[in-house]
């Protein structure tokens, strides 16, 4: 059930206790790509996986609408990015995960879709489970497939495939070369094993990081549809978790 198109009495009969929250981003990802990129994977990731568990076990899950805006002050020098603080991030994903559990549906998957939001958001399903009666994990969708398959990137072949098999018509054809061309070969600026870079404009004229030439729609369709089948895995594996926490030793 989704719940942007239901309605709250909807919402109230739903059978349910499993709820997943698509998060992402609003973005640069180069000159051929949108600046949704993010949120648009995650969405599409969590719907299809939903439907997945759904189908394999006849149980219901609530797909919440997506969060959009998400930690990305790292793309601050291209125009249209939008970034919120960590600490705005957190208690925005852990407030509305709480308002999921506070309807029944005590276990919730974030399903992410921007690497900058890993770090908060696993914070933040920490805290609810350890102070809530409710458990929440992470699952940024990308690191559910094969990294020998294709290379991630930013706006690189791995986003590149799975937006021309999601949304063929926002990838800028004619711009590739272009990406291509003004990208960088990897993410930061490397010495000593610490990236000295804290933003993707110091190391990528154009913001672009991989050569999204390489990326294709049926590897996309491939990548998609293994990330589905993860995130089902898991949603069966949450549905079946006991909740109890350790006693103090």
């Amino acid at each position: 059930m989704h719940l942007a198109e239901a309605t709250w009495t909807d919402a109230d009969a739903a059978d349910a206790d499993l709820a997943v929250l698509p998060v992402g981003s609003t973005e640069q990802h180069g000159p051929h790509a949108p600046l949704g990129t993010d949120v648009l994977t995650a969405e599409a990731v969590a719907e299809r996986g939903a439907d997945r568990y759904e189908s394999e076990t006849d149980e219901s899950v609530v797909v919440a609408p997506p969060i959009p805006v998400g930690v990305a002050e790292e793309h601050r020098q291209f125009t249209g990015t939008l970034w919120v603080s960590e600490d705005t991030f957190r208690d925005y994903v852990r407030e509305t995960v709480e308002s999921l559990q506070s309807h029944g549906w005590q276990r919730v998957v974030v399903v992410n879709g921007h690497g900058g939001n890993v770090a908060a958001l696993r914070e933040t399903c920490a805290r609810v489970t350890r102070h809530t009666d409710g458990y929440a994990t992470a699952f940024t969708w990308f690191d559910a497939v094969d990294p020998d398959e294709v290379t991630m990137g930013h706006g690189g072949p791995l986003e590149t495939s799975a937006l021309a098999y999601l949304h063929p018509e926002l990838v800028r054809e004619d711009r590739l070369d272009e990406a291509a061309a003004g990208g960088a070969d990897g993410w930061g600026e490397w010495h000593s094993g610490v990236n000295l870079a804290y933003d993707s404009a110091e190391f990528s004229e154009n913001g672009t990081v991989g050569d999204p030439r390489e990326g294709d729609p049926e590897l996309g369709e491939r990548l998609v549809d293994d990330a589905a089948t993860a995130l089902s895995a898991l949603l069966e594996r949450v549905a079946d978790r006991d909740l109890e926490l350790p006693d103090h030793r």
